[in-house]
């Protein structure tokens, strides 16, 4: 007896140790990614005076609007920066001080002048980008004491940076291009708004054609379909199609939805057709659960007071199991929104620098730049990365919360 009890306490220990460990390991994963993204929210600009020269901005005094589009905007960035540093005179340390601001900065200055042409002539002190290598080292990730052939940023340009930091004109403030764009080839330019438009295009898709052909699939072979071999096959093909690897939807979309189809490559349509596909299966086996959950005697007192069999289902026995499928529905769009294998067959892994404003037009989604970012050669692109990863978690995170707050709403006890 005593030795029976002995094992049940080192089972509970075992099983409490193992909980434990796992929930250790998550946390020091989530942390580790918060660590390493949380630089991305923040993005090092330079205070620069900067006068908006009229033989700059329109050489010939045409008025044109056109000129002011196609100006030399990096020119006027260049000039205020010769200014901080006036020491500077020869070609090559006049280019790595060039090198230090983004090309960024061109498209700030832009934006300003075409608000209020008025600024042409004057000054106006303003934050612009710098390159994503002095963003770096604003940050503490340059290692100044290594050797300088090692480094991105020689000697030069780290003194020229911390001196402008000394003098208060270079600091981080709140990453908003971050959360406004899309992606870029230069770090400091690249945003996750264009993925997150993607995979809300893309999921919206996937929803509109798996639930309700999941719903009508599952009502139809757990209340009206007979009982036979062919049924039997459905049933066991569907559970088996809810096993298959991902990447095979995606090859089934390149041959089917484009190279027969031929629908626009790149697009949340294709993006959502084929998660659509993979979630099905999900969805349906879900729906089924929920529906033989539902007492019999549900059934049993609507056919008694002369409802048809159609009418128990829809009226009675669908709005009682619709909180199930519809937990069911989340938790696949949520495995849905983490895939990247079936994205990558349809061509979603483009650079694609536009924000999507349809479901038809180009777009990525967030697995997907993670992935790119993750390929990209730039060291500032690994903060992007897990930066991705954590909007990417926030995402997945509301979706689960919203099925467990929707069957708490919901669901009915026996």
């Amino acid at each position: 007896m005593q030795g029976r009890y002995r094992a049940e306490r080192r089972f509970r220990l075992y099983g409490i140790s193992a909980i434990v460990l796992s929930l250790g390991v998550l946390f020091l994963m989530l942390i580790s990614i918060a660590v390493m993204g949380s630089g991305a929210f923040r993005q090092s600009v330079l205070k620069m005076d900067i006068y908006f020269d009229a033989k700059i901005l329109d050489p010939g005094n045409t008025g044109n609007p056109q000129a002011l589009v196609t100006a030399d905007y990096q020119a006027l960035a260049k000039a205020s920066l010769r200014e901080l540093f006036p020491e500077v005179t020869s070609r090559g340390d006049l280019r790595l001080l060039y090198g230090m601001l983004s090309r960024g900065a061109a498209n700030a200055l832009r934006g300003k002048v075409l608000a209020d042409p008025n600024v042409i002539g004057a000054r106006a002190s303003m934050w612009l980008l710098v390159s994503d290598d002095i963003d770096l080292l604003v940050k503490g990730g340059v290692d100044t004491n290594s050797a300088e052939a090692t480094r991105q940023l020689n000697d030069k340009q780290i003194a020229w940076g911390k001196s402008l930091m000394e003098r208060g004109l270079l600091e981080l403030q709140f990453n908003k291009i971050f959360f406004t764009t899309g992606d870029s080839r230069e770090p400091e330019l690249a945003g996750i708004w264009g993925a997150a438009a993607g995979s809300f295009y893309t999921i919206v898709v996937c929803m509109l054609l798996s639930f309700p052909i999941g719903v009508m699939a599952a009502l139809y072979l757990q209340e009206f379909a007979p009982k036979n071999r062919f049924t039997d096959l459905i049933e066991v093909n569907i559970s088996n199609l809810a096993a298959v690897p991902s990447i095979v939807f995606g090859l089934l979309g390149l041959a089917v939805f484009l190279n027969f189809l031929d629908l626009p490559r790149s697009a949340p349509l294709v993006g959502g057709m084929v998660l659509a596909l993979m979630t099905l299966p999900t969805i349906i086996i879900a729906a089924r659960a929920a529906l033989l959950a539902v007492p019999p005697s549900i059934r049993e007192a609507a056919l008694a007071v002369g409802a048809s069999p159609m009418q128990a289902v829809l009226h009675h026995v669908l709005p009682l199991g619709l909180p199930g499928m519809l937990t069911g529905a989340i938790i696949g769009m949520g495995r849905a929104l983490g895939e990247t294998a079936p994205l990558l067959m349809i061509g979603m892994v483009a650079f694609i620098v536009d924000v999507p404003e349809s479901i038809f037009d180009p777009a990525t989604a967030l697995p997907v730049q993670i992935f790119l970012w993750a390929d990209s050669p730039e060291q500032a692109f690994v903060e992007k990365m897990a930066a991705g990863i954590m909007v990417l978690l926030a995402f997945l995170i509301t979706m689960n919360l919203t099925a467990v707050l929707l069957r708490h709403r919901f669901e009915s006890k026996w």
